[in-house]
């Protein structure tokens, strides 16, 4: 299977705004609230992911990233647009059913490898 097959399809797709999440019905009955920072974060976008494996970059200071808007791509996939103007990352059904199974396991790696980098979720203070 592709990285755009999927075995799962959205039958609903919800934007909150207000709550800076997407959440999502599946066909196999799963239901996922994705918070904007965790799709931020893990945006399969090559910024964000590299050109190959190993080569995912950290992404901090997105805690209070929010979604502008949802754009679908074919009948595959969405494209996110993010607040702090990101845009790149073709999220396909798969990937967001991949993420909303594995968020707590994501979640946990994100903010183990921000503590281990010295990062942070709150974006850099203004002076």
């Amino acid at each position: 299977m592709s990285e755009f097959e999927t075995a799962h399809w959205p039958v609903e797709i919800r934007l909150l705004t207000a709550e800076r999440a997407l959440e999502i019905d599946f066909d196999d009955g799963a239901r996922f609230r994705l918070p904007a920072e965790l799709l931020r974060v893990e945006s399969p976008s090559a910024e964000v992911q590299g050109h190959g494996p190993g080569q995912k970059t950290l992404v901090p200071g997105k805690r209070a990233v929010g979604i502008l808007g949802v754009e679908p791509v074919g009948n595959y996939a969405i494209r996110i647009r993010f607040d702090d103007g990101h845009d790149t990352g073709i999220f396909s059904w798969k990937y967001l059913h991949e993420i909303g199974r594995d968020q707590e396991t994501l979640w946990r790696k994100y903010v183990a490898a921000l503590a281990a980098a010295g990062q942070s979720r709150d974006p850099p203070r203004r002076h």
